[in-house]
């Protein structure tokens, strides 16, 4: 873990992308781009039912530019957008119910694969570390889990039924095949494979009872050990939990997720994004269009860790912002997207 210099950091705003007509809700940096001589590429995907690519123009250059946009891929609103690990295929998913599958052939994507399933809006996408597994999420309450065949064919291996409203967003654990899910029902559900069966459970809730949100739950970002998750929601809260993660790898699926800190007084609007970069600093996205920067604190009480405000930045965008996503290279550039139609890259760096 790098020790982060805290004196003196300011968040710098770099580039505003347009080009998106309607509000921009996903982002995802591809992966493995944006060192050794790749330049970075983004992808984002919004209301005007189109996904656009980013990229950078060299890797010393902080400009982006648009090398595509796909606008036959869905026939509503694209609310999410994953890479795969290893940046092979990328996952949209829709309000139109369908969850496409991309592959690009040098420098156009095409669409390998359309899955069907889902009653309504799909809201979420999300592969795991291996890239063997996808899983999506929907209004219609459900979350199902999808095998990645070859050829490309995914088969539906398991329809997971156990919130109670919308569920806004999936995310598989960095390391090991356990999914989380996150829902308007003010819940997060823990969700892994029953070693007898083969079939997918709930194997932890973490509700208002156990220290949760009061009100739905936007998004969820693990550290880069996956000991830690933070979680964001409605409640305007950023809440910390932790694993063993020695139980969880040695493949006890179902070791439990427990609340570390609650970080409140903020923001003062709806918290609709939280990414924790590789280096361990936590962004957050909010209603009240600001970005907030925090890292864990080193006098560490008895209670566990804390966490502190790093910065605040007021008025990052004109609308509220939808995601807040850190580049998975250590070249601190942060990206955000908003109901402004806008993605700006900012890079965090010293005033010095």
């Amino acid at each position: 873990m790098t020790l982060i210099e805290e004196e003196g950091l300011q968040l710098t705003q770099v580039q505003t992308l347009e080009g998106h007509t309607d509000r921009v809700w996903g982002l995802a940096w591809k992966p493995a781009t944006g060192t050794a001589g790749t330049p970075a590429m983004l992808v984002s995907c919004g209301g005007d039912k189109t996904v656009r690519i980013w990229k950078q123009r060299s890797t010393s250059s902080t400009s982006f530019d648009c090398l595509e946009v796909l606008e036959e891929i869905h026939t509503r609103t694209v609310r999410s957008c994953a890479w795969s690990p290893s940046g092979e295929k990328l996952a949209t998913a829709s309000f139109d119910a369908t969850t496409a599958i991309l592959e690009q052939n040098g420098n156009e994507f095409e669409c390998v694969s359309t899955l069907e399933g889902h009653e309504n809006e799909v809201k979420s996408v999300s592969w795991n570390a291996s890239g063997s597994l996808l899983a999506t999420c929907s209004r219609d309450k459900c979350v199902w889990i999808w095998e990645v065949l070859p050829g490309n064919e995914f088969d539906c291996v398991s329809v997971l039924q156990g919130h109670t409203q919308d569920v806004k967003m999936v995310q598989w654990h960095p390391t090991v095949d356990v999914l989380f899910s996150c829902s308007y029902d003010n819940t997060i559900k823990v969700w892994a494979e029953d070693g007898d069966s083969d079939d997918w459970r709930c194997v932890q809730t973490l509700g208002e009872s156990n220290s949760g949100h009061s009100s739905t739950v936007w998004a969820m970002s693990f550290n880069a050990t996956g000991d830690k998750m933070v979680t964001c929601s409605d409640d305007v809260t950023i809440k910390v939990w932790g694993v063993d993660i020695a139980r969880l790898q040695s493949g006890d699926t179902s070791a439990s997720w427990g609340h570390l800190c609650t970080l409140s007084g903020y923001h003062d609007r709806t918290i609709f994004s939280v990414h924790w970069s590789r280096e361990g600093i936590i962004a957050t996205g909010a209603a009240d269009d600001a970005i907030c920067l925090f890292i864990e604190s080193e006098d560490h009480s008895v209670d566990g860790p804390k966490y502190k405000l790093l910065l605040k930045k007021e008025k990052a965008h004109d609308m509220d912002i939808n995601s807040v996503r850190w580049s998975p290279t250590e070249n601190r550039l942060l990206a955000s997207a908003s109901d402004d139609g806008t993605i700006k890259i900012w890079k965090l760096a010293s005033m010095h």
